[in-house]
């Protein structure tokens, strides 16, 4: 894990704000959250979080069947992490392998939002499993640059008493 300052820091701020940009289209009802995919100052995949084929029926969010599970998915939505991964791996599959993934949440506004410290298993193990490097999150105390193994096991390691 790095906290990045100096051309590191202006780089990945360059990057989370693409991410915040497609952030503001995010159909979900809970977050919105936006996703850019980089590799060689190239954005090689994006997402944001949206029901499944961006339909109002696939809508799971009002129902009866999100109370009670785990925090990652308390949204019928697939996240903006899985759909950037996806596009990525559809348009450039040879450019995924050791890429970086940033990050952005923004709120009703469109202004973009600090995020939480990691903590969705299935997004930590798709970039893993996807050969992603990196995820870059905007938190408090700036931006922090995580390589994917080190997010993944930060993931199982959250609990909501001593985090967010």
């Amino acid at each position: 894990m790095e906290h990045l300052t100096g051309a590191k820091e202006t780089e990945a701020l360059k990057w989370i704000m693409k991410a915040t940009e497609v952030a503001v289209h995010a159909l979900c009802k809970k977050a919105k959250c936006g996703t850019v995919i980089v590799q060689n100052n190239e954005i090689i995949g994006m997402g944001y979080n949206a029901p499944a084929l961006n339909k109002e029926e696939h809508r799971m969010c009002d129902s009866e069947y999100t109370p009670g599970k785990p925090k990652y998915d308390q949204t019928c939505c697939i996240h903006a992490e899985w759909r950037a991964i996806v596009d990525a791996l559809k348009r450039n599959p040879e450019k995924i392998s050791g890429s970086t993934l940033y990050f952005s949440r923004v709120g009703r506004d469109g202004e973009m939002k600090k995020s939480g410290k990691p903590f969705c298993t299935v997004c930590s193990r798709l970039a893993l499993d996807s050969g992603i490097k990196t995820f870059v999150l905007l938190h408090e105390e700036g931006i922090t640059a995580y390589s994917t193994p080190t997010y993944n096991r930060m993931s199982y390691e959250y609990s909501p008493q001593t985090t967010l």
